[in-house]
Protein backbone atom coordinates (compact mmCIF):
# COMPACT_ATOMS: atom_id res chain seq x y z
CA UNK A 1 0.00 0.00 0.00
CA UNK A 2 3.10 2.18 0.85
CA UNK A 3 3.96 1.72 -2.79
CA UNK A 4 0.69 3.13 -4.68
CA UNK A 5 0.93 6.55 -1.95
CA UNK A 6 4.14 6.93 -2.95
CA UNK A 7 3.99 7.23 -6.23
CA UNK A 8 0.98 9.66 -5.94
CA UNK A 9 2.73 11.83 -3.81
CA UNK A 10 5.75 11.40 -6.34
CA UNK A 11 3.19 12.08 -9.12
CA UNK A 12 1.39 14.99 -7.18
CA UNK A 13 4.86 16.85 -6.70
CA UNK A 14 5.82 16.58 -10.08
CA UNK A 15 2.58 18.57 -10.80
CA UNK A 16 2.68 21.35 -8.30
CA UNK A 17 6.27 21.78 -9.73
CA UNK A 18 5.13 21.92 -12.97
CA UNK A 19 2.70 24.15 -12.07
CA UNK A 20 4.76 27.11 -10.02
CA UNK A 21 5.88 28.50 -13.51
CA UNK A 22 3.16 27.68 -15.93
CA UNK A 23 -0.16 29.94 -16.00
CA UNK A 24 -2.10 30.55 -18.48
CA UNK A 25 -3.87 33.75 -19.89
CA UNK A 26 -6.61 34.65 -22.52
CA UNK A 27 -3.92 35.38 -25.07
CA UNK A 28 -1.95 32.22 -24.01
CA UNK A 29 -4.35 29.73 -22.20
CA UNK A 30 -2.91 26.63 -20.68
CA UNK A 31 -3.61 23.26 -22.37
CA UNK A 32 -3.50 20.54 -19.61
CA UNK A 33 -3.63 16.78 -19.86
CA UNK A 34 -5.22 14.29 -18.16
CA UNK A 35 -5.28 10.65 -18.47
CA UNK A 36 -6.49 7.85 -16.59
CA UNK A 37 -6.51 3.61 -17.41
CA UNK A 38 -9.92 4.19 -19.79
CA UNK A 39 -10.12 7.70 -21.21
CA UNK A 40 -8.10 10.82 -21.93
CA UNK A 41 -9.11 14.23 -21.53
CA UNK A 42 -7.56 17.81 -22.64
CA UNK A 43 -8.30 21.04 -21.28
CA UNK A 44 -7.96 24.27 -21.96
CA UNK A 45 -8.02 26.61 -19.41
CA UNK A 46 -7.65 30.68 -18.87
CA UNK A 47 -5.76 30.76 -14.82
CA UNK A 48 -6.83 34.46 -14.94
CA UNK A 49 -9.72 34.72 -15.49
CA UNK A 50 -10.82 30.64 -13.67
CA UNK A 51 -12.84 29.24 -16.80
CA UNK A 52 -12.13 26.50 -19.28
CA UNK A 53 -12.25 27.68 -22.99
CA UNK A 54 -12.01 24.27 -24.67
CA UNK A 55 -12.32 20.80 -23.56
CA UNK A 56 -12.57 17.32 -25.17
CA UNK A 57 -12.36 14.01 -24.00
CA UNK A 58 -13.07 10.47 -25.02
CA UNK A 59 -16.23 10.39 -22.88
CA UNK A 60 -18.05 12.42 -25.75
CA UNK A 61 -20.33 11.12 -27.83
CA UNK A 62 -18.34 11.98 -31.15
CA UNK A 63 -14.89 11.29 -29.79
CA UNK A 64 -15.90 7.87 -27.97
CA UNK A 65 -14.92 5.66 -30.65
CA UNK A 66 -11.05 6.79 -29.43
CA UNK A 67 -9.85 3.94 -27.22
CA UNK A 68 -6.57 5.08 -24.53
CA UNK A 69 -3.72 4.36 -26.77
CA UNK A 70 -0.80 6.66 -28.66
CA UNK A 71 -2.82 6.78 -31.95
CA UNK A 72 -5.93 7.99 -30.90
CA UNK A 73 -4.52 10.42 -28.84
CA UNK A 74 -2.93 12.22 -31.84
CA UNK A 75 -6.85 12.13 -32.96
CA UNK A 76 -8.01 13.63 -30.06
CA UNK A 77 -5.41 16.41 -29.90
CA UNK A 78 -6.42 17.30 -33.53
CA UNK A 79 -9.77 17.59 -32.36
CA UNK A 80 -8.99 19.66 -29.59
CA UNK A 81 -6.80 21.57 -31.80
CA UNK A 82 -9.34 22.32 -34.63
CA UNK A 83 -11.69 23.58 -31.67
CA UNK A 84 -8.83 26.03 -30.04
CA UNK A 85 -8.99 27.60 -33.70
CA UNK A 86 -12.39 27.88 -33.88
CA UNK A 87 -12.43 30.48 -30.92
CA UNK A 88 -9.45 31.92 -32.62
CA UNK A 89 -7.03 30.61 -30.27
CA UNK A 90 -3.10 29.94 -32.15
CA UNK A 91 -1.23 29.76 -29.07
CA UNK A 92 -1.22 27.83 -25.80
CA UNK A 93 1.22 26.79 -23.11
CA UNK A 94 1.12 22.89 -23.06
CA UNK A 95 1.01 21.61 -19.22
CA UNK A 96 2.02 17.80 -19.06
CA UNK A 97 0.41 17.62 -15.60
CA UNK A 98 3.03 15.43 -13.95
CA UNK A 99 3.41 12.82 -16.95
CA UNK A 100 6.51 12.19 -18.73
CA UNK A 101 6.52 13.72 -22.27
CA UNK A 102 5.96 10.61 -24.37
CA UNK A 103 3.23 7.90 -25.59
CA UNK A 104 -0.32 9.44 -24.88
CA UNK A 105 0.33 12.95 -23.67
CA UNK A 106 3.60 13.46 -26.31
CA UNK A 107 1.00 12.22 -29.23
CA UNK A 108 -1.59 14.26 -27.97
CA UNK A 109 0.54 17.58 -28.43
CA UNK A 110 1.97 16.61 -31.89
CA UNK A 111 -2.17 15.85 -32.88
CA UNK A 112 -2.63 19.49 -31.50
CA UNK A 113 0.77 20.86 -33.17
CA UNK A 114 -0.97 19.38 -36.45
CA UNK A 115 -3.74 21.09 -36.54
CA UNK A 116 -2.22 24.23 -36.57
CA UNK A 117 -1.92 25.40 -32.63
CA UNK A 118 1.29 26.47 -31.47
CA UNK A 119 3.10 26.08 -28.33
Amino acid sequence: MNRVIDKKRKHARRKLHIRKSLSGTALRPRMTVFRSSNHMYVQVIDDVAGTTLVSASTLEKELSNLKNNVEDAALLGEATGKRLLAKNITEVVFDRNGYMYHGIVKSIADGARKSGVKF
